[in-house]
């Protein structure tokens, strides 16, 4: 597992997405925040969930992030850009920390010894007097 806390993952997401998004005109609008809400509830969006997953899709965030854009939209452009940052750079984090399908699997420090096995002479004999039999 990994040994990221918190406040690292949102600095480490905030300057990937500063980077991703450079001016406020790049932050997605508004309208199509709430296009990204009605197509979770049309019925095609319904059915394939239903067949992928066997259930209906979670749509509620998607409607928080729309709820959360109409909130600011009193803001100067570059305070609303900072605020979108901050949290989608804590989304991205939680998602980063959160356990995953990926965490089967612990990552190795260090490589293991003696794998693969050392291809020595007293095996490579072996395998000669087994092709000879």
């Amino acid at each position: 597992m990994s040994k990221l806390d918190f406040k690292t993952a949102v600095r480490q997401e905030e300057e990937y997405l500063r980077l991703l998004h450079p001016t406020p005109s790049d932050i997605p609008g508004c309208i199509r925040l709430f296009d990204d809400y009605l197509s979770c509830n049309v019925i095609r969006s319904q059915i394939k969930s239903l067949y992928r997953y066997g259930e209906r899709p979670e749509c509620s965030p998607k409607m928080e992030e729309f709820k959360f854009c109409m909130s600011l939209k009193s803001m100067h452009e570059e305070e609303r850009r900072e605020a979108w940052i901050r949290r989608r750079a804590e989304w991205w984090a939680n998602r980063r920390l959160a356990k995953s399908s990926e965490d089967v699997w612990n990552i190795r420090e260090e490589p293991l010894t003696s794998f693969p096995t050392p291809i020595t002479n007293e095996l490579m004999m072996g395998r000669d007097s087994t092709k000879a039999e």
